[in-house]
């Protein structure tokens, strides 16, 4: 498949060369992409010959500024001017510590190390006459000692860092004599290094260079009084690397076999709206930064017609003979991509009201159209976290893992020929305008100690798993599963609540109408009304009820949950005084399901953030935390019991009472609500009924964000303790909390939590009859704390989510329902366990809901795992919800005005019950014994005398 894939794109791009602006297909091609499909993680892999590497750069991590006849760079001057408060002049000390560099480099198992050339360290005043010796040794040995660990060097040759002296005395870049003053340099260079270098980059980021050295004056040299200067100074970039690229093509690469290239960099930007001028405006911005140098070199020898058209006379121009020798020189396409640019250093002039984004796919995808195919080499890529974080750095590795993710896809997917990625960087050093503000290495440096001590951080062991699987190959968990549940598993759907009537809508107009024979109309009789019936309501007369049990049959399922609602059950708090039309209502309800073959599984309370739901007189009265509430919840119980029971097999007391707004003390009274209303059923109901009784707990699942660190896992474990185990503990386990909850409280000086005296420890524990959850979610948590995520002080855990998990109002992460339903099973063994709700949030307008598609197929399938692969004693599932009229955003049924819609979910939701789970195509079906349908009225025959109509028509 993945050959298929890659082979219908090429030929798909090599039916025609790239033609000008060819990439603005970029962003209806990519909205065209299945959704939410095409966002679902990629396990798969790269290819065999992949360049795994990693990078730095000399300013940043060499120090030993004026060591042994090095020369000022512009940096160094920079640094020491206006309101700066560091410098680089020690920075990681590399110069120092080649052996802990390459030690460090030799853990990752990169194949490739990117480093720069300080210039002025080899030539102090910029030119082959002050050749500094011992500064070029550094590099001899540097490259020597990669060799030894097999990692090939990618050498750039100029990284920012411009001997001083050239600034001082010719203008820097702004001067056309640095572009033969270059070419010299790069001469020495690649016959001083070039038997070991196959990788070569002239100049890094020239965007960067120019428009922020000679233009804003945020980097060095600083310069920032000629608006027009920036355009100068890229022009001789352009000449002074294509020179060297010829310099190297005519002498140098026929015995040493090298690749050379410009590193260029590049936001990525969206369209702020769907207009063809919205995606011209994108086009442009990637022009102005991009296009900039990469046009130049890979199409035409001349700037993007954008930038001409709005720059005029601004924008120095190319004769033919200089196109020329600027066009095709580069091997490959050198591309960086990451926090050195996007969302630093692109101001909002460049964007032209359009939206920046992190897409480092759809960016892959916009140059491979645009210039042709050319083989790219991801040279920079990598995010930064704050300066006070140490060798945790969760931020970093996400977003490690996104880029590379979106760098697979661009491969396997899009047919993209990326031949390379590497990390950026190896270790903390000082970073350019941010200084020592952020860190965006791999091995955390400690600036404190004099050897500079590194350590690697949680990134460094993510890219090292990654390269030694070269990349993300498909574990037996992450394929779909094949198989069946049992026969007897319950399908069903969910709802908070349903529509109620008060009054019965059926026999409740009082008008005579006349019947028209012939045509079938009814007339109303004016000034003519029937007298009023004096008959019981019967379950009939409610349209809602029938119309409701419709769509619940339709949809295919044998279950059914929703809940009751207390405080309009009992208004006054009295059991006495219930509100009898309401409880009828119920009753028709559970009845007309049952007639319908959908088994009720009824919620007694459903916690809401909204409102208590409790009755008044309790709601005004210090609610949970009075002490007569669970007496009267057992009540209450016993009343919906002994009136819904014939009908209600299936009862939910509390349903996700494990709210993190709910204090200890009203959690403990609601333990003893639920065990007073599960021991009343047990001893007054369950001999007559036969019925079963649980509560429901909230359990999205949590993953350590680091799954390699014990560090981590402890975390992960007591969130789990505080927000499901404080509910399910004393109730399915010991009959008292956690005892990791309560140690840790206990640590923090807490009295909060309460304790239970014997008694109540033996009303509450073994009060189930299985075990329920309601699933939506996954979140990691790490015990590093970085401020851009939430952070929970109380149990000192940071939240976060992995960023290349689908996104909707929650992330949609399938395999943690399955990590949810084996820890109930690691914790409370063979206990029965109902999925009692699972879904999803997406726009109610959306009646194709691809994303609840995908959603329901994908949870139900790991469910699936759980019970065919890990023996989870599981027995039923139920959708969340019926329909978006009571449950917005997440139902099944759509509704449009008083139209009830049938969305795509539903149907496929359908499909998988009645194969029963997903069945090994081509095997045997599922043989189960058909179940007796329920006859609720045949007792009628029996018990009483039967009264019958008969119409009879005249044959004359």
């Amino acid at each position: 498949m993945r050959d298929l894939i890659a082979l219908l794109t090429f030929l798909a791009f090599t039916s025609a060369a790239a033609k000008p602006n060819a990439g603005l297909k970029t962003w209806s091609r990519f909205s065209k992409l299945p959704y939410p499909g095409d966002k679902a993680f990629l396990y798969d892999t790269f290819p065999e010959d992949f360049i795994w590497a990693v990078g730095t750069a000399a300013y940043q991590v060499e120090g030993a500024f004026e060591k042994d006849g090095k020369g000022l760079s512009i940096w160094d001057t920079f640094t020491r001017g206006g309101n700066r408060m560091a410098t680089g002049d020690v920075g990681s000390d590399s110069y120092h510590n080649i052996h802990a560099d390459i030690r460090a480099i030799g853990q990752l198992g990169v194949s490739h190390y990117r480093f720069s050339l300080s210039w002025s360290r080899i030539f102090p005043n910029g030119t082959r006459g002050s050749y500094n010796k011992i500064g070029t040794n550094y590099y001899r040995t540097l490259i020597k000692r990669l060799k030894e660990i097999r990692v090939q060097p990618v050498v750039t040759l100029y990284h920012w860092d411009l001997p001083d002296h050239l600034q001082q005395s010719l203008g820097g870049w702004s001067n056309p004599e640095l572009v033969g003053i270059f070419k010299d340099y790069a001469d020495f260079c690649f016959h001083t290094f070039g038997d070991d270098v196959k990788y070569w980059i002239t100049i890094d980021n020239p965007f960067v260079v120019a428009r922020h050295g000679y233009g804003t004056g945020v980097v060095a040299p600083g310069i920032k009084n000629d608006p027009d200067l920036p355009f100068r100074v890229g022009h001789n970039l352009l000449k002074a690397h294509a020179a060297a690229w010829h310099l190297y093509d005519r002498h140098y690469r026929p015995r040493q076999h090298g690749k050379l290239s410009m590193a260029l960099a590049s936001h990525w930007i969206k369209p702020s709206r769907t207009r063809l001028e919205s995606l011209r405006e994108c086009q442009c911005s990637l022009d102005h930064v991009l296009g900039w140098f990469a046009r130049p070199l890979f199409t035409d020898g001349d700037y993007p017609p954008c930038m001409k058209a709005r720059l005029g006379s601004r924008l120095p121009s190319f004769t033919q003979e200089e196109r020329e020798q600027v066009r095709g020189t580069a091997d490959f396409f050198a591309l960086s991509h990451g926090a050195a640019l996007s969302f630093q250093l692109i101001n909002d002039s460049l964007k032209f009201g359009q939206q920046e984004d992190l897409d480092l796919r759809m960016l892959l995808y916009w140059v491979n159209a645009e210039y042709d195919r050319p083989p790219i080499f991801v040279v920079q890529s990598g995010w930064y976290v704050l300066g006070n974080t140490k060798t945790e750095d969760p931020k970093h590795m996400y977003y490690l893992k996104t880029f590379i993710a979106e760098a697979l896809k661009s491969i396997v997917i899009d047919g993209v020929n990326v031949i390379g990625y590497t990390a950026w960087s190896l270790i903390d050093g000082f970073e350019w305008h941010r200084e020592y503000g952020i860190r965006r290495g791999l091995y955390y440096v400690d600036f404190n100690t004099p050897d500079m001590k590194r350590e690697p951080k949680t990134s460094a062991t993510f890219y090292r798993n990654v390269i030694q699987r070269n990349g993300f190959p498909e574990l037996p968990e992450n394929r779909p599963a094949q198989g069946v549940f049992p026969c007897d598993f319950a399908w069903g759907v969910s709802a908070n609540s349903i529509q109620v009537e008060s009054t019965p809508s059926q026999f409740a107009d009082p008008s005579v109408y006349r019947w028209n024979v012939n045509n079938g109309e009814l007339m109303r009789l004016e000034g003519f009304s029937s007298p009023p019936l004096h008959r019981n309501t019967h379950c009939a007369d409610y349209a809602t009820v029938r119309q409701q049990v419709d769509e619940i049959r339709q949809m295919g399922v044998n279950h059914f949950h929703f809940s009751l609602n207390w405080s309009a059950l009992v208004p006054s708090g009295d059991v006495a005084r219930p509100n009898a039309a309401l409880l009828g209502y119920y009753r028709c309800f559970t009845r007309q399901l049952l007639q319908a073959s959908v088994t009720p599984v009824v919620t007694l309370w459903h916690h809401t953030r909204q409102r208590s739901s409790l009755p008044a007189p309790l709601d005004t009265a210090n609610k949970w935390l009075n002490r007569e509430t669970p007496e009267a919840f057992a009540d209450y119980a016993r009343l919906c019991y002994r009136e819904l029971g014939a009908h209600v097999k299936i009862w939910i007391t509390l349903n996700e009472p494990n709210d993190e707004m709910v204090s200890y003390q009203e959690g403990h009274q609601m333990l003893r609500a639920h065990a007073l209303a599960w021991h009343a059923y047990d001893r007054e109901f369950r001999h007559l009924q036969g019925g079963q009784v649980s509560l429901a707990l909230h359990m999205d699942w949590v993953e350590p964000a680091f799954s390699f660190s014990r560090e981590d896992v402890e975390p992960a474990k007591r969130v789990l303790d505080f927000f499901v185990g404080w509910f399910a503990e004393p109730v399915f386990g010991s009959g008292d909390y956690p005892l990791g909850m309560r140690s840790w409280l206990r640590q923090l000086n807490s009295l909060d939590l309460p304790v239970f005296n014997e008694e109540d420890r033996r009303l509450v524990k073994g009060t189930y009859d299985f075990f329920a959850i309601s699933h939506f979610s996954t979140k990691l948590v790490t015990h590093a704390k970085e401020d851009s995520y939430t952070y929970t002080a109380v149990l000192e855990v940071q939240h976060m989510i992995d960023t290349t998990w689908i996104m909707s109002s929650m992330p949609v992460v399938p395999w943690g329902l399955r990590k949810a339903l084996n820890w109930v099973k690691e914790h409370y063994s063979d206990v029965p366990v109902y999925v009692m709700a699972n879904g999803v949030q997406e726009d109610p307008a959306r009646f194709k809901d691809s994303l609840r598609v995908y959603y329901l197929y994908n949870y139900i399938n790991e469910a699936l795992k759980a019970y065919t692969l890990d023996g989870v004693n599981l027995k039923g599932y139920f959708a969340y919800a019926l329909s978006d009229q009571r449950d917005p955003g997440f139902g099944l049924y759509g509704q449009v005005h008083e139209e009830v819609i049938v969305k795509a979910s539903l149907s496929n939701y359908r499909n998988i019950i009645q194969h029963n789970g997903f069945p090994v195509q081509g095997a045997e079906p599922q043989q189960c014994p058909s179940l007796p349908q329920p006859c609720l009225g045949c007792h009628v025959l029996t018990k009483r005398p039967v009264v019958g109509f008969l119409t009879l028509v005249s044959a004359g």
